[in-house]
């Protein structure tokens, strides 16, 4: 029997067009399809790289296409904007010309991310001011009629391709003669719609290098694409439907004790969401010769809020500091002004995530944590009462601290509104009902498993990361495609609707 026989090729167009609904993404049965007809035909074209980097520029853009319609044009613009700028740059001498270029390129990128994500929060700000001194906006845009569709990793790829032309103006990278290979890195599907952010002087350098898989890397992109998966189709998308959506949605419907477990699922959940897109990201791009550097190094175990920015979403944090933080004065300019760039860095972190005062408030949050924290070293510094090695049950308290305030930030940062984390707080600090607890065991026995073993799996210490990624290597290729085919089951039998868009897919 001719299984080909047996596919309807005449829903074909409907698949591959575009779907607010269901946007491809790495976990979905239409990027695996895709993926069987991409590998093949980019192992074949590895040996010839313009043909190679045209292939997968192409199949980039009908990934994010898959993800956003028609806003591709957007990202072809932005791609076609900063090539011309960064050669326009290195074709001049002229400061003040290529102080005219740079910003241009800042201007015109921020232009297109605040009309996406902020023109109706602003307007809403306007309105509100208007409206305090008794006057009606003229451009007043009913809330049925309102279009809040962004586009899928927009503020990932303007970060990166901000990244691009204010290096070529600091002289830190040349840029790049053909616009293909722009496209190619702007545009690389891998990390696109919800990053790592990859800077343009890690990735460039390996563009026109021919792809080369040893066993080892392709073991470790195995290891990092299974445990990808099973973060985020596994782990965080069943805790997510069945506690953290459910509460979220309605938290006075819930006692105190299931709302601090949506909390803490909601801990889990975001992070193996984001941390399982990176693992994923990373492994696809290992296998296709690129290695991106770590986006996320277990960050709950860090012992206070400065270690935890250094180990949560690095080229985020890493950005936001070389091209913000330093340029606002970073700590240069004295002990107030640094806890000010601190508190604004993160401020305008907390808004890059979102068009919303809850965004701003869960940023505010942890730059003044941040700030007290760098206050903190400070004062014991001055007094010589800083370990430079805390003690086990220090660093575990620190642990503890680090991690509740954390989690107290998500809650804003998950509520669809300020009233919904009023709520959740309330509940928990006013109906806590520790008596139920057995109810609550019984009732989310699975949410419960699940969490537990998320929570274990990110406490294992890195040597059994590293053993896990050795174990997957030293097998055969038959016992990896079997544990491959073992996950993607265990994925299909779990989740019980189509896979879930990443948390960060709109960011």
């Amino acid at each position: 029997m001719n299984y080909l026989d047996t596919i309807d090729w005449g829903r074909l167009p409907d698949v591959l067009t575009f779907s607010r609904e269901s946007p491809m993404i790495f976990s979905s049965g239409l990027f695996l399809f895709c993926a069987l007809f991409f590998l093949p035909m980019y192992m074949i074209l590895r040996r010839t790289t313009t043909l190679r980097i045209i292939f997968v520029a192409l199949f980039s853009l009908f990934f994010y296409y898959e993800s956003s319609g028609e806003y591709v044009l957007i990202l072809l613009f932005s791609a076609t904007m900063d090539y011309l700028i960064g050669r326009a740059m290195e074709a001049t001498d002229d400061p003040s010309r290529r102080k005219y270029l740079v910003c241009t390129s800042i201007l015109v990128n921020l232009s297109l991310l605040s009309y996406f994500k902020y023109f109706y929060f602003l307007l809403d700000l306007l309105q509100m001011a208007l409206a305090s001194l008794g006057l009606s906006s003229p451009l007043d845009v009913p809330l049925e009629a309102r279009d809040y569709f962004i586009p899928a990793g927009i503020s990932f790829y303007t970060f990166q391709t901000l990244s691009y032309t204010v290096d070529i103006y600091r002289g830190e990278i040349r840029p790049l003669r053909r616009w293909i290979d722009y496209l190619f890195y702007l545009s690389f599907f891998p990390q696109l719609v919800a990053g790592p952010i990859v800077r343009a002087k890690d990735f460039i350098p390996q563009i026109h290098r021919r792809p080369q898989l040893l066993k080892a890397e392709y073991g470790e992109a195995l290891a990092l694409i299974i445990s990808g998966l099973i973060k985020k189709a596994i782990i965080g998308d069943f805790i997510g439907a069945n506690l953290v959506d459910q509460v979220f949605a309605e938290p006075s419907r819930f006692t105190g004790l299931e709302n601090l477990f949506a909390v803490y699922g909601y801990a889990m959940q975001i992070y193996c969401d984001f941390s399982g897109y990176s693992d994923m990201a990373i492994g696809i791009a290992l296998l296709l010769g690129f290695r991106f550097n770590i986006n996320f190094d277990s960050p709950y175990q860090s012992g206070n809020i400065t270690e935890f920015w250094r180990r949560w979403h690095i080229s985020l944090s890493t950005w936001l500091r070389d091209y913000l933080y330093i340029p606002l004065g970073g700590n240069r300019k004295g002990k107030v002004r640094t806890y000010v760039n601190l508190i604004i860095t993160m401020l305008l972190g907390g808004l890059w995530h979102g068009a919303a005062l809850r965004f701003v408030l869960w940023g505010a949050i942890h730059g003044v944590a941040l700030a007290l924290h760098k206050l903190y070293l400070s004062i014991f510094d001055h007094f010589g009462w800083r370990r430079k090695n805390p003690l086990r049950i220090q660093r575990f308290i620190g642990q503890v601290i680090t991690f509740h305030l954390v989690c107290f930030a998500w809650i804003f940062f998950r509520a669809d509104t300020m009233d919904t984390a009023t709520m959740v707080i309330t509940q928990i600090t006013d109906h806590f009902t520790p008596e139920v607890f057995l109810q609550f065991i019984d009732g989310y026995r699975n949410v419960l498993i699940l969490l537990v073993i998320g929570y274990l799996l990110h406490f294992t210490s890195h040597r059994q990361e590293q053993r896990f990624r050795s174990w997957i290597t030293e097998r055969s290729f038959l016992v990896q495609a079997g544990i491959f085919l073992v996950v993607i089951f265990a994925l299909l039998q779990i989740r019980s609707a189509d896979a879930q868009p990443f948390i960060y897919f709109n960011f």
